[in-house]
């Protein structure tokens, strides 16, 4: 499998968009505090969220994504564990999410963004942020409108961990990296 440092390169060559590239940091931050609670492999995770969504800049619709990217990634060597598991946060692509890793994207990838979303909004960003601010949010449905409030319970559910659990699991994992993902509290 290639090195995190190549894999970020591939994703830099692939994805240029500032914010893009900040969703999967907070994608691939969430991964990782998953896998240091999970006691899996924490390379492996944090390369499965910076790498999920690598060709939706080139290849946004559904015929393309993650289509494209994954059949990259399978030529460069990656595990077919990521790729599943890559391939099964879209759903549309029918990919069944039966792995943890697999679970695990899914379940953090639209909630990082709506927690990114709500950072945005408040003065001291990541710092502070409870479960109930974010469940607040989630219910004023015209809030960062495009996230699927259905796949982030969904995603919960098939952790089996319960949605406050998971909001503050994933809060964690994102304010560890607050400074990369440019969400820490103003100084």
């Amino acid at each position: 499998m290639p090195t995190y440092e190549e894999s970020l390169a591939l994703f830099h060559q692939w994805t240029t968009s500032d914010s893009l590239r900040r969703h999967a940091y907070a994608v691939e931050a969430a991964m990782e505090a998953y896998a240091e609670l999970f006691n899996e492999d924490v390379t492996l995770w944090r390369i499965t969220g910076l790498l999920h969504d690598m060709d939706y800049e080139r290849y946004p619709s559904p015929e393309s994504h993650p289509y494209v990217g994954t059949t990259l990634l399978r030529e460069k060597g990656y595990p077919e564990s990521m790729i599943n598991a890559i391939l099964g946060h879209a759903p549309y692509t029918g990919t069944p999410r039966t792995t943890l890793l697999a679970k695990t994207l899914f379940a953090v990838d639209e909630l990082a963004g709506f927690i990114t979303a709500v950072a945005y909004v408040r003065p001291t960003r990541l710092e502070g942020m409870a479960p109930k601010s974010v469940r607040k949010k989630l219910k004023d449905k015209a809030f960062a409108a495009a996230v699927s409030r259905a796949d982030i319970q969904q995603g919960a559910e098939e952790l089996g961990i319960e949605l406050s659990r998971h909001i503050s699991n994933v809060i964690a994992g994102m304010h560890k990296h607050a400074d990369r993902l440019e969400l820490a509290a103003p100084v």
